[in-house]
């Protein structure tokens, strides 16, 4: 039966990889000191992102695997439960990663931008892949949050240590940025089949249905997470997702405005618009003046 762990303190982490506890809210781990073991599921009350050295079991979140290969970063927050599976028998890990708590940060600058590192909800096969340059900043970040770890405690600590890792992930922003650039190519089909996707949407009855698509719904249909879609229709268009959607529901609009047989209530309800003064209200502040006058200028 596969083993099953969960870890709510740093002190927990540290102890299941023979880590000395340095301090109570945050550690670096170096796997390589880890006894061997075999597969396990973890549940994680911590912010931990790892980095991979070599293949030793599939990672598994949710229903999905990462990609989770040699030189690959991966993110996790608290609440998420991890598989290592297909490893039955017993195996040395390596790599190395950054554990910390959420009190760690609690009054710092980094509790208040946190959520803008995004890729903290990416999933399957969008974790980071690092180059070797790349690499050795990650292990430079790493080497100045654990030089600070072997510091005496005092009242400096937990702002020096967060802003390192506030550099750290500023640092995994832009690798992101490289990566979302390096493929290019997977991105802009990606792209197209969004555009496909919102076409067939308004052809359909789903507005009548499902209402008005969410980024979730689109992201869910090309089998990416909803922040990692909207990060990279953001990088490729220069719009988030919620506008690219938004301005296709204006171009519609436009065109079934012209159609005078309907009112422009029906063609909110055809849009999936609940409510008709909403769609007024949309059209208005991307258009500069409501439906009605559009039609009557037209």
């Amino acid at each position: 039966m596969e083993k099953a762990y969960n870890f709510d303190t740093v002190s927990q982490y540290n102890a299941f990889n023979n880590h000395e506890t340095l301090h109570p809210l945050v550690s670096i781990i170096d796997f390589s000191k880890a006894k061997e073991r075999t597969g396990s599921r973890m549940t994680f009350g911590l912010y931990c992102i790892f980095l991979k050295e070599v293949h030793c079991g599939d990672l598994k979140y949710g229903c999905n695997y990462y990609d989770y290969e040699e030189g690959t970063l991966v993110f996790i927050s608290p609440g998420q439960v991890i598989d290592v599976e297909n490893k039955v028998d017993f195996y040395q890990p390596m790599g190395h990663g950054l554990v910390f708590h959420p009190d760690l940060i609690k009054g710092t600058s980094l509790a208040k931008s946190l959520e803008e590192y995004s890729f903290f909800s990416y999933n399957t096969s969008e974790a980071l892949h690092l180059s070797e340059k790349e690499r050795k900043i990650v292990f430079d970040c790493f080497s100045k949050i654990e030089s600070e770890l072997g510091q005496s405690v005092d009242k400096h600590s937990k702002k020096l240590i967060a802003s390192n890792i506030e550099l750290f992930l500023n640092y995994c922003e832009r690798f992101y940025d490289r990566q979302f650039i390096t493929r290019e190519n997977v991105n802009k089909g990606i792209l197209q089949k969004f555009e496909e996707l919102l076409n067939s949407y308004f052809t359909s009855e789903k507005p009548y249905s499902i209402g008005l698509p969410s980024v979730g719904y689109f992201a869910d249909e090309v089998h990416l997470s909803a922040n990692y879609f909207g990060d990279l229709v953001k990088k490729e268009t220069g719009k988030s997702a919620q506008e690219y959607i938004q301005n296709k529901i204006i171009d519609i609009a436009k065109n079934k405005i012209f159609d005078s047989r309907k009112t422009i209530n029906e063609i909110a309800f055809e849009l999936g618009f609940k409510y008709p003064q909403h769609f007024s209200r949309l059209f208005k502040t991307r258009v500069g003046c409501t439906p009605n006058e559009y039609r009557n200028m037209n």
